[in-house]
């Protein structure tokens, strides 16, 4: 599946993230091996999802995307082999494997690598002809001494980066409120991009709010239908006040409120499932609605989810978010 998408700061280019993709496409272009290391919600797929295509016509196999999440080496070792040769009906035997993976020559780019040491050198000594970008948290286990890979930050972006996310998200100049709003959950969120993207979700609905909503009455304003967050309610002059800083550093509850029943059960289900979001398919039969296939459609724009593997699961922050609004109690057993 695609990568989720990023801020950018041209056509195609991400926001902020210029000097790391060159940096990493020349290194990766002479053969050398690259760990990006970043906080969840730094934007480490999205930078992974650009560089699939700077990265093209660097190896005589190409680029090769892989999924680390869950996985261990002989199951990534597996994997690159099954995509280069097409292994579709069976996988090879160890001492075939090994020949295998010795030929390939390719660019490979692995997303939430969940090992290192020992166990990252497995993959890069399986595999001499390929250079690695393999992407991590600062908790994953650091490789070993022996191990030939550069190491890079992923961090933050700056205020104005913050501001910029926000514009897009919303589709026009920010007021001075939401700038100092911004101002504010910057320095909250350290600058990650995934806050920014769903803090302008949260204007987005707001937004929404504002063109279809006249202040006639309380009801008005209940936008929020069911018990996990307080409904929104107007200001002195009948304004719908900005999103407090605490729901934009933890907009989890505030934007699934907005949402269909379908997305909120969905949203429950992952609760459940530690994190993992049912089969699109599957969720018809799970909610009892025959729409809710769509409801990933709904939590995509929000960035409440973001793909993962051959799937999707909550983004960085969400189920401890939701967990905390109450989600677990109400999850499917």
């Amino acid at each position: 599946p695609p990568l989720p998408s990023g801020p950018t700061d041209g056509p195609g280019r991400l926001l902020e993230r210029t000097e790391v993709r060159e940096r990493i496409t020349r290194l990766l272009a002479r053969g050398r091996s690259v760990r990006l290391t970043g906080p969840g919600g730094s934007g480490k797929s999205a930078l992974l999802a650009e560089l699939v295509d700077a990265c093209a016509g660097l190896a005589p196999d190409g680029v090769v995307l892989l999924s680390g999440r869950g996985r261990t080496p002989a199951d990534l070792l597996g994997d690159l082999a099954t995509e280069v040769f097409e292994l579709t009906r069976h996988r090879p035997g160890p001492a075939l494997l090994r020949e295998l993976l010795a030929e390939i020559g390719a660019v490979v780019i692995v997303d939430d690598l969940e090992f290192g040491a020992a166990a990252l050198d497995e993959i890069l000594d399986a595999t001499p002809e390929c250079a690695f970008l393999v992407a991590t948290t600062p908790d994953t286990p650091a490789p070993s001494a022996e191990a030939r890979l550069e190491e890079i930050t992923l961090s933050g972006v700056a205020r104005s980066g913050g501001l910029a996310l926000l514009e897009r998200a919303v589709g026009r100049p920010l007021t001075e409120e939401e700038i100092n709003w911004a101002g504010d959950l910057w320095f909250e969120s350290e600058g990650l991009p995934l806050r920014f993207v769903q803090a302008g979700a949260l204007l987005q609905q707001r937004d929404r709010l504002v063109a279809g909503t006249e202040p006639d009455g309380d009801e008005d304003f209940a936008f929020f239908t069911d018990t996990q967050a307080d409904p929104v309610r107007p200001g002195p002059e009948g304004e719908i006040p900005l999103p407090t800083l605490a729901e934009g550093a933890a907009p989890a509850a505030a934007l699934a409120a907005r949402l269909s029943e379908a997305a909120r059960e969905t949203l429950r289900y992952a609760v459940a499932l530690g994190g993992e979001l049912p089969h699109p398919a599957h969720l018809p039969a799970l909610t009892g609605d025959t729409h809710a296939d769509a409801a990933l459609a709904e939590l995509t724009a929000t960035v409440l989810v973001t793909p993962a593997g051959s799937g999707h699961r909550l983004a960085t922050g969400v189920l401890v978010q939701l967990e905390a609004a109450g989600y677990a109690e109400d999850a499917p057993a």
